[in-house]
C-alpha cells in the first residue's frame, strides 16, 4: 500500500490536495481532444484510419462484422460523419467512431441484429469461369 503521508506523494500528485487523502479520494477531470479522421483504408484484414494529428490507426476488420460480409464496392463507398468523429457507410448502414477506435472498443452490434441484417443482404452472385 502507498504511503499517504510520503512527500513522494506530492511529486507523483502534485496538483492533488494533501487533503483529499483525509477526506476520500478525489477525481479530476481531463479532456482529451480526438482527432477527426481523414482517410479510411478497409483490406480484407484491417480499418486503417488517418486522422487530424498525424496518426494512424488500424483495428482487426473481424471486429466489425458488417465489414467483414461487405463487397469491395461496399467497404469502398463511405463517408465522415460529424466533420470526421464517425465514418459511415451507408450501403451497410454502419457507423464507427474514431473515440471507439482509438478505445480500442470493437462492434458493439448484438448478434441477433447482426444475424437480422445478414439475412435481409442479397446473396452474392457467383461467377464462373
Amino acid at each position: 500500500m502507498y504511503d499517504q503521508s510520503s512527500s513522494e506523494s506530492s511529486e507523483l500528485w502534485p496538483n492533488t490536495e494533501r487533503s483529499s487523502w483525509r477526506h476520500g479520494m478525489s477525481t479530476s477531470t481531463v479532456e482529451i481532444e480526438v482527432p477527426f479522421a481523414q482517410e479510411v483504408t478497409v483490406t480484407d484484414e484491417a480499418l486503417g484510419v488517418e486522422l487530424s494529428d498525424g496518426r494512424s490507426i488500424a483495428a482487426p476488420l473481424g471486429w466489425y462484422p458488417r465489414l467483414v460480409h461487405a463487397t469491395p464496392s461496399e467497404r469502398s463507398n463511405w463517408k465522415l460523419i460529424g466533420k470526421g468523429e464517425g465514418i459511415h457507410w451507408p450501403d451497410l448502414d454502419e457507423d464507427i467512431s474514431v473515440e471507439g477506435l482509438i478505445a480500442g472498443k470493437p462492434s458493439g452490434e448484438s448478434q441477433t441484429s447482426f444475424a437480422n441484417w445478414l439475412k435481409q443482404r442479397p446473396h452474392p452472385t457467383s461467377f464462373s469461369g
